[in-house]
């Protein structure tokens, strides 16, 4: 397994200037990075995968979408926007040197109707699905659909709806991750709910109940490793963690307080953390 740190911790759009942040993380430890890819353009993903290259960092990506204007689940238009949004992700994932981007791609972060989702969203979200799916494929990337807590988003909570969804998309570059955070909300089992749906899972975050250090709440992280280790999972573990260093993300993603005394609290405890869960590797 490999070990990287999401960089949401500090930015939304990591450039040349995040190089000595990027070199510590590497002598911490890490194999890799999880890149949040919105603005830039191809060229700027290419120079930032030149710079990864040479500090020998590995990457994965993550995006979301917050425009109720792009929905994947809503009219023709706004789908037809969706997706196009998501071509040309997936366009700056694969000049960034990526192989797998995951997050919450299935929906609008934050917009809600007022109710569940309906037969028709699920179909509108299929359709969408299989023509992103279509496009990661011709580029070699896997996506990695999250399922989120229903205080994000409502049509998929859980790990058992993610699958049942997947299910119905029937892409093999379209998949899921299993995020910590999410599952000890949603899940009345979060390790049942891995362990079941296994089969479909390409990406694992680590990330505590309070988004602040690994290892520090009550996600219960024995047993996770356990059954990330029993199910043969060999990817991903990612640390995510938030701060309000940015206005807009801590706005996002409820954070209204420090979780930690540092962002390197989070990176090198967080490290130690999963690299002690998992027998030293």
């Amino acid at each position: 397994m490999k070990i990287g740190m999401n960089m949401f911790l500090w930015t939304t759009h990591v450039g040349m200037e995040h190089h000595a942040l990027l070199a510590q993380l590497k002598a911490c430890g890490f194999d890799g990075v999880e890149i949040p890819i919105f603005e830039g353009d191809v060229a700027h993903y290419r120079t930032l995968a030149t710079m990864l290259d040479d500090l020998g960092l590995e990457r994965t990506a993550v995006t979301a979408m917050g425009d109720p204007s792009m929905n994947l689940i809503g009219t023709a238009q706004e789908r037809a926007r969706g997706v196009d949004y998501m071509r040309a992700t997936l366009d700056k994932t694969q000049a960034l040197g990526a192989s797998l981007i995951c997050g919450p791609m299935h929906s609008t972060l934050g917009h809600f109707s007022g109710s569940g989702p309906t037969e028709e969203e699920f179909a509108r979200s299929a359709g969408s699905q299989r023509q992103i799916g279509a496009h990661a494929a011709d580029l070699g990337i896997t996506i990695a659909l999250e399922a989120l807590n229903r205080f994000e988003c409502y049509l998929v909570n859980t790990m058992d709806g993610l699958a049942a969804h997947l299910a119905e998309i029937d892409h093999p570059n379209i998949r899921a991750m299993y995020d910590t955070f999410h599952a000890n909300i949603e899940e009345t089992d979060p390790i049942g709910a891995l362990t079941r749906n296994a089969g479909v899972v390409a990406h694992i975050h680590i990330s505590e109940n309070d988004r602040g250090v690994p290892g520090r709440g009550n996600i219960p992280w024995a047993e996770t490793y356990a059954a990330i280790r029993d199910i043969g999972y060999d990817g991903w573990l990612t640390i995510e963690s938030f701060g309000r260093g940015l206005p807009e993300l801590a706005a996002a993603t409820r954070v209204w307080r420090d979780f930690a005394e540092s962002p390197e609290a989070v990176y090198r405890e967080g490290y130690d953390h999963i690299r002690r869960s998992l027998g030293g590797r």
